[in-house]
């Protein structure tokens, strides 16, 4: 592992430090706007009061925290998507990779780093038309389960079993906190119909929380819910009709496993024109300056 100096030097003085995932970058934003949105988001940390980290693996190598020519090698080579699983073969084989939730949390946890700013969890797949269940679940709700890093998002994908996906967490035993919501958020949408079991206002409250689970005896990180700013949601109305069709050609094409969620967002991003676009961008820098503020109130803690 290599760990960026400014996020070494933080990291020995207590100081607050944010993990960032680099999928989104290299697979979930179109080349050029992926790298305007890189340093948005390192931006967005900094003007908190935290130090940025953004994780991958580069030349087989693990990597905490990255300068801008290593920004520009994410967001323009067509970089392996690195799940935990895949981190052992991508460096046993000196590959480059851009890491997932699972793997970005495991590697933060490794460094030190407690606390992740990103986009939308991954959770339990819809089961395919016909099928009544799915076994198709996102490795991110076990490694959720296992590491004690705090996880701030805008709840999953619409695109996914929502009810599922929470009672998932419910079994794993990880706390589900809403922030400034009494419902669990669906990314492009600020609510579910699926009410959360706590909420907290401010960011000490979310520190105070995330601070008293790691002193009990669970292992397992925080989630923290935070919805899309209103501005910036979906129309309800494009949602759902993007949903229903996008739903129809994942049914048609027959798109199984990890393929369907891809599909299903690339079918968002060109009927809409753009629009879930801007607001997954709008999500995830309101994710990463919460997760910044909440990093600074656990340094001070």
């Amino acid at each position: 592992m290599r760990v960026a100096q400014e996020v070494s030097a933080a990291l020995a003085d207590g100081l607050p430090v944010v993990a960032l995932e680099s999928t989104l970058l290299a697979h979930g934003l179109p080349p050029g706007r992926n790298r305007k949105v890189a340093d948005a988001v390192e931006a967005t940390v900094r003007e908190a009061g935290a130090v940025p980290a953004t994780i991958a693996v580069l030349d087989g190598r693990l990597r905490v925290g990255l300068d801008a020519a290593d920004l520009d090698r994410v967001c323009s080579a067509d970089l392996a998507k690195l799940s935990a699983r895949d981190l052992g073969p991508a460096i046993a084989l000196g590959r480059d990779g851009a890491t997932t939730i699972a793997s970005t949390a495991l590697v933060a946890h490794a460094a030190g780093i407690g606390v992740f700013g990103t986009g939308g969890l991954g959770g339990v797949h819809l089961p395919p038309p016909g099928e009544g269940s799915s076994w198709d679940v996102s490795a991110d709700l076990d490694v959720l389960a296992s590491t004690p890093v705090a996880v701030v998002c805008s709840g999953v994908k619409s695109v996914l079993d929502i009810a599922a996906t929470i009672e998932v967490l419910e079994t794993r035993s990880v706390p589900v906190v809403g922030y400034r919501t009494d419902s669990f958020p669906a990314f492009y949408r600020r609510e579910s119909c699926f009410p959360l079991p706590w909420r907290v206002d401010a960011p000490a409250s979310a520190a105070a929380v995330i601070a008293a689970h790691r002193r009990g005896p669970a292992r397992s990180g925080v989630l923290v819910a935070n919805p899309v700013p209103v501005e910036h949601e979906l129309d309800a109305a494009l949602h759902d009709r993007l949903l229903t069709e996008g739903m129809a050609k994942v049914a048609a094409a027959d798109v199984r496993g990890g393929d369907v969620t891809p599909v299903l967002l690339e079918h968002f991003h060109t009927a809409s024109d753009g629009a879930s676009l801007d607001t997954n961008e709008a999500l995830v820098l309101a994710n990463v300056g919460l997760a910044a503020e909440i990093a600074v109130a656990l340094a001070k803690i």
